[in-house]
């Protein structure tokens, strides 16, 4: 069998891979131990992120034609790549918060929805939060308001419904007006 036929499954597997990914990041992993490797698969895992070890020259030709193209450039020494097809900012923010714990991993470049970054890129892209973190933090800035009206509406029913608030409100205004006057008779 020539070495072609042999190569080709490995270029199809990582066409496959990339086919429908929303982003991809490159990485240099030498010098990670075999338990940091362990724990940054699972992590990887747990986030939905397919991540392997391929050859540059496979990735080089499952890569051209396509938007991780650009990514040709940075194939250069050993290289895993780290895929996700449903968060865009996952294979990022894995990788750049494991590599906090393990400096020898470092991030060589990504693609993500179709634009290339670099390295430091690829940080900024790590500090995006989730999709559910952001659609949290939505929900949560719409319903603050809500709260704060319920609040209120419930104060204004504890003190007896608005005209105890009405009244309540003159109180102070009708105090402060002898004041003012006593002042103006001096």
């Amino acid at each position: 069998m020539a070495k072609v036929e042999l190569k080709q499954p490995i270029v199809q597997e990582i066409s496959e891979v990339i086919k429908d990914a929303q982003s991809a990041v490159l990485v240099d992993y030498r010098g990670l131990t075999v338990a940091e490797d362990t724990q940054l698969r699972k992590q990887l895992r747990d986030a939905d992120v397919s991540y392997k070890v391929y050859k540059n020259t496979m990735m080089n030709f499952a890569f051209k034609g396509t938007d991780f193209e650009s990514l040709s450039p940075a194939l250069e020494g050993p290289s895993a790549l780290a895929v996700s097809t449903t968060d865009a900012t996952a294979p990022a923010r894995v990788l750049a918060k494991f590599a906090k714990t393990a400096p020898a991993l470092e991030i060589k470049a990504g693609v993500v929805e179709g634009t290339f970054y670099d390295a430091e890129g690829m940080k900024a892209i790590a500090a995006v939060p989730s999709r559910e973190e952001l659609l949290s933090k939505f929900l949560g800035s719409i319903q603050s308001p809500i709260a704060n009206l319920a609040r209120v509406l419930n104060q204004i029913a504890e003190q007896g419904g608005p005209a105890a608030a009405a009244e309540a409100a003159e109180a102070p205004a009708a105090e402060e007006a002898p004041a003012a006057e006593t002042e103006s008779n001096q």
